[in-house]
């Protein structure tokens, strides 16, 4: 399972990301005062997005971070209302998806539903899967 990502932003574009966020359904949380004065956390169940502060973040151009959106209609008039383009995608497991850019320029994929999870760990190193 991973626990969190982490994506550099401009420390003066935070707050927009953290709106941005709060319209797929995370909420920001405190980080650890340590980490406090270069980052900020957003959250929505167990998995967190981190914000790191930099003076010129590297936006890959094509890797994004993907989300199931509760109610996936209701996310993208949202995006919308905001002033956000969600771009619908093809729909390669029949779920609904689309691309959106957050305030920092980061790609974000909305889907109604996951992929189906292949369970069976086939090509999976030897111990994946155990506890």
């Amino acid at each position: 399972m991973i626990q969190h990502v982490a994506i550099e932003v401009r420390e003066q574009d935070v707050e927009a990301c953290v709106r941005f966020w709060a319209l797929l359904g995370f909420g920001r949380v405190e980080p650890p005062a340590a980490l406090a004065a270069r980052s900020a956390w957003v959250q929505a169940g167990g998995t967190q997005v981190h914000l790191l502060f930099a003076d010129e973040p590297v936006v890959p151009p094509e890797g994004h971070v993907a989300v199931v959106a509760g109610d996936y209609d209701a996310t993208l008039d949202a995006l919308r209302e905001a002033g956000f383009s969600p771009d619908p995608r093809r729909q390669y497991w029949g779920s609904p998806r689309a691309f959106v850019r957050c305030p920092a320029g980061h790609r974000v994929e909305v889907m109604a539903f996951a992929p189906p999870a292949d369970d069976g760990l086939e090509g999976a190193p030897a111990g994946a899967g155990e506890a």
